[in-house]
């Protein structure tokens, strides 16, 4: 299957097209972002509403915290992808 994604890449005249493998980097890059970034707020998500679950009295505490941490998240998601396109096309 790694054959086929890069015969996809090739070049007819020269072998192999320049920055073809950059390319395939970068959209793996980018799709591991994001695929982590929703592991990572799933996880927040689901501890958070246990969280709630087990000490209601201390929802609005587990509730902040929760947004901070998904926020965060997300940051790191966008830097990972912003890097991935920078990378695909310099």
């Amino acid at each position: 299957m790694l054959y086929g994604m890069l015969a996809f890449f090739q070049d007819a005249s020269s072998g192999m097209a320049p920055g073809s493998l950059g390319q395939l980097g970068a959209g793996i890059g980018m799709g591991l972002a994001a695929i982590g970034a929703g592991i990572g707020i799933g996880q927040i998500g689901n501890g958070a509403t246990q969280g709630m679950a087990r000490q209601p009295e201390a929802a609005a505490t587990i509730q902040t915290a929760a947004i901070i941490l998904a926020a965060l998240i997300e940051g790191v998601a966008l830097f990972a992808v912003v890097v991935a396109i920078i990378y695909k096309f310099v």
